[in-house]
C-alpha cells in the first residue's frame, strides 16, 4: 500500500509529465487500434460515403473527448469558470490558457488516427469510389448498357475485392484513390507541424511576462485545490477521531477510568496528550457540523484575495478564524468554537 501511495504522490508532483505520458500512450493506442481494426466497407452506394467519412471523424472525436476525461485539470477549469467572483477576481486569460493546454494534449491522439487513416487509404477509397470516372482506368465497355443506378452499384464494389470482377480496373482505381488519400495525409501532417511551429515561434514575440503570469496562476489554482482537499481530509480525520473518542468517553466512563488506572507508563500518557493536542490544532476551532458546512460554502462563494502579509495575533484575534467570523473572507461562523492560540496568520488579497 505504501508503494501505491508513493506512486500516487509522485504522479501528483509530476502531473504535467504524467499527462504528457498519457497523451503519448493514447496516441500509440489510436495507431494500434487502427492496425487491429477490421475495415469492412459495405460496398453499397447509400452507405459507402457515410462509413468512410465516419471512420475518419467519429474515432478522432472519441479520442478528443477521452483526452478531456483523462485530464485532471478539466475539473479545475470547470470549477474556476463557474465559481462566484467573491473577493477574488477571475482572469479570462488563465481560463483560456488552461483550456488550450488541455485541448492541445487531447488533440494528439485524434491527429494520429486521422494521419494513419489517410496514409492507409481504405476509408478514403470506400468514401469516394462512387465518384470515379471508370473510363480512365481501362476497359470502359463494362459500363455499356448499364443504368445510372447500376453504375453506382458497380463503382461502390471497387473497395471489395471479392465483389468486383474486373481486377485490373479495381487495382488501378484503388491505387489512384489511395494516392490522393496519402497526399491528403501528408498535407494534414504538414499543416499540423506548421501550426505547432508557428505557435512555438510566435509565442516569444508577445509579452513573455504576461505568459509567465498566466502560467503561474494556472498552476497556483491547481495546487491550491489539491492543498485545500488535503486540509479537508486532515480536518475530517481529526474531527472523526475526536468525535469517536468523545463518544466512547460518554458511554463508557467506567471503562475509560479503568483504562487510565491500568496504563502505568508515563510515556504512553504523554503520547496520548500530544496526539490529542495535535488533533485539536488540526480542528482549527471548528467543532460543529454547521460551522464546517459554512466554511466550505464560504470557500466556494467567497475565496480569499491573493495577497500575503504577516500579522501578529495578540490577545483576542477578533474571531477571524476562531468563532466570530461573521461571514468573513476565511469563512468561519459564530458558535461552537473556542479560542486557539495562534502565532501568525496570512491574509490574502489579489489584483489578478
Amino acid at each position: 500500500m505504501d508503494k501505491f501511495r508513493m506512486m500516487f504522490q509522485f504522479l501528483q508532483a509530476n502531473q504535467e509529465s504524467f499527462m504528457n505520458g498519457i497523451c503519448g500512450i493514447m496516441a500509440l493506442a489510436s495507431a494500434q487500434m487502427y492496425s487491429v481494426f477490421e475495415f469492412s466497407c459495405p460496398c453499397m452506394p447509400e452507405y459507402n460515403y457515410i462509413y468512410g467519412i465516419g471512420l475518419l471523424i467519429i474515432p478522432p472525436i472519441w479520442f478528443f473527448l477521452l483526452g478531456f476525461v483523462l485530464n485532471n485539470n478539466v475539473s479545475v477549469l470547470a470549477e474556476e469558470w463557474k465559481r462566484p467572483i467573491g473577493k477574488r477576481h477571475k482572469d479570462p486569460t488563465i481560463l483560456r490558457y488552461m483550456f488550450s493546454s488541455i485541448a492541445q494534449r487531447s488533440l494528439i491522439a485524434p491527429a494520429v488516427w486521422v494521419s494513419v487513416s489517410l496514409m492507409d487509404g481504405k476509408s478514403f477509397l470506400c468514401a469516394f469510389s462512387i465518384n470515379l470516372d471508370i473510363e480512365k482506368f481501362g476497359n470502359y465497355s463494362v459500363m455499356n448498357g448499364l443504368t445510372e443506378t447500376d453504375k453506382l452499384k458497380l463503382l461502390a464494389r471497387i473497395p471489395c475485392e471479392k465483389l468486383f470482377e474486373h481486377q485490373e480496373i479495381r487495382e488501378a482505381a484503388s491505387r489512384y484513390i489511395k494516392c490522393i488519400s496519402q497526399a491528403c495525409g501528408w498535407m494534414f501532417l504538414l499543416m499540423i507541424t506548421l501550426t505547432a511551429f508557428l505557435i512555438r515561434a510566435i509565442r516569444p514575440c508577445f509579452s513573455q511576462a504576461a505568459f509567465l503570469k498566466t502560467k503561474y496562476w494556472s498552476h497556483y489554482i491547481d495546487v491550491e485545490r489539491k492543498m485545500f482537499d488535503e486540509a479537508c481530509k486532515d480536518h475530517a480525520k481529526s474531527f472523526a477521531k475526536v468525535c469517536i473518542h468523545q463518544y466512547f468517553e460518554n458511554i463508557s466512563g467506567e471503562m475509560q477510568t479503568l483504562h487510565h488506572h491500568r496504563s502505568t507508563g508515563k510515556d504512553d500518557s504523554d503520547d496520548r496528550e500530544e496526539d490529542k493536542r495535535s488533533d485539536e490544532e488540526k480542528l482549527m476551532g471548528i467543532r460543529a457540523q454547521d460551522d464546517m458546512n459554512k466554511v466550505l460554502w464560504n470557500w466556494h462563494t467567497c475565496k480569499p484575495p491573493l495577497a500575503l502579509r504577516k500579522e501578529q495575533m495578540e490577545g483576542e484575534n477578533n474571531g477571524k478564524l476562531n468563532g466570530n467570523a461573521k461571514g468573513a473572507a476565511n469563512g468561519l461562523v459564530n458558535g461552537h468554537t473556542h479560542e486557539v492560540a495562534k502565532k501568525e496568520w496570512a491574509v490574502y488579497y489579489s489584483k489578478v
